[in-house]
């Protein structure tokens, strides 16, 4: 099994902040994907520097678990291209690592 992290930015690039219903939206798209998700709502601050210059977000976290990788990794190839659109980033991270659920 499979955990992915999807780090949404509640800002766009300009400073303006992104609309709870694209936030609502992106959800409703990951429960119907995966049947359900982890939502972080505490703001985390993201903090990276290109080009000689440092940028900061705040951003939170949603995570879903799936058991095809191959399938999964193709999904959100395809999601990060909508939430770059959408959002007005330049990129989004998403994270993908390992685990397993204690029975």
């Amino acid at each position: 099994m499979k955990e992915y992290d999807l780090y949404l930015p509640l800002h766009y690039n300009d400073g303006r902040a992104i609309e709870s219903h694209h936030i609502n939206r992106f959800k409703k798209i990951l429960v119907d994907e995966f049947g359900g998700l982890t939502h972080f709502p505490q703001q985390n601050e993201g903090i990276w520097r290109f080009g000689g210059v440092t940028f900061r977000d705040q951003m939170i976290i949603l995570r879903v678990l799936a058991r095809d990788p191959d399938r999964t990794r193709r999904f959100f190839a395809e999601l990060r291209v909508e939430l770059m659109r959408v959002l007005e980033q330049a990129d989004i991270l998403i994270v993908e690592r390992e685990a397993g659920v204690v029975e």
